[in-house]
């Protein structure tokens, strides 16, 4: 069994974080969750006052596990701040390295030498790190509120096809404890969140993307 300081994330592994492309899947509904009303008209007040608190969050650090779809485990340190701004750094000798300046999130493999660059507004990452989250337009698919868990699934059909983001709150902090990405094939990546820190102060190029690197790179290896 690989653990978590050796396990290389594959590719569609790291996807998961939240850099799940367009697809066609249908979605399934988790059982216990409440839909909405027709066009979810009316978003349940626990839900709205969840996004509320998390958009004022404008910053965070901490630690992060991650398990994959076959039960994958790897883990390591993120960085957020709001509207747009990620960074995980995964432990192990792959180097992984996924980034998110506002614009773009690009996946590194420094021991592959592999830069992978995607437009973060095609990604569901993007509902996990707008300025403010927004819980209309029919976004909210469901929600399940239990004693010691607020669940709340959401996706974006005319951004990223059928994929969604299910995030997981503390009922009484409101602060977010995981979330799960469910792809275009129904297969889903898990990242679990501990030792948080809120209105960090992190440096500005924690989240700069080299996009001449990346360009030199890409053409290099074509």
């Amino acid at each position: 069994m690989k653990t978590q300081t050796d396990f290389a994330p594959t590719r569609r592994q790291v996807l998961g974080l939240g850099l799940v492309l367009a697809g066609a899947a249908a979605i399934n509904v988790v059982p216990g969750f409440q839909l909405p009303a027709q066009a979810q008209a009316a978003v349940p007040p626990a839900a709205q006052k969840i996004a509320d608190h998390f958009s004022s969050v404008k910053s965070m650090s901490g630690e992060f596990v991650q398990f994959g779809p076959k039960g994958e485990q790897t883990g390591g340190k993120f960085f957020l701040e709001r509207p747009g701004k990620i960074r995980f750094n995964y432990d192990g000798s792959s180097n992984f390295r996924v980034i998110s300046d506002g614009k773009s999130v690009v996946i590194l493999n420094k021991k592959l030498n592999t830069s992978d660059l995607y437009p973060l507004s095609k990604t569901p990452l993007k509902l996990l790190l707008d300025d403010r989250i927004d819980l209309s337009g029919g976004r909210v698919k469901a929600v399940k509120e239990e004693d010691d868990l607020t669940t709340i699934q959401l996706s974006d059909k005319s951004v990223f096809g059928n994929a969604r983001i299910t995030m997981m709150f503390d009922p009484k902090s409101y602060e977010l404890r995981q979330w799960t990405i469910t792809d275009a094939q129904g297969k889903d990546t898990t990242v679990m969140i501990f030792n948080v820190k809120e209105g960090v102060s992190i440096p500005p190029d924690t989240f700069a993307i080299d996009y001449t690197a990346n360009r030199e790179l890409n053409t290099k290896t074509r």
